[in-house]
């Protein structure tokens, strides 16, 4: 699941940054904010009509980040990673 489809105050674990182009430098930045394999992520609310920007909270941070930032980042839901 991609971080822009998380439901909102879903917890989710961050599974990897994906990055669109070749040394994406915007999946290179959300690595370097945190958005790393096993950090605990959720999103916190979103923009007017449930559009941008997204809120994201990792760890004690929160980050806003466009949709399409948030896509790639993708997540597992917390719930999820517990009953695997």
């Amino acid at each position: 699941m991609r971080l822009s489809d998380l439901p909102r105050r879903t917890a989710a674990i961050v599974q990897s940054v994906d990055d669109s182009t070749p040394n994406d430098p915007v999946a290179r930045r959300l690595r370097e904010l945190g958005f790393v394999p096993g950090e605990a992520v959720q999103i916190i609310t979103a923009g007017p009509f449930g559009k941008d920007p997204l809120v994201a909270q990792v760890g004690a941070t929160r980050f806003a980040l466009r949709r399409t930032e948030a896509a790639r980042v993708t997540v597992q839901p917390a719930d999820a990673t517990r009953s695997a």
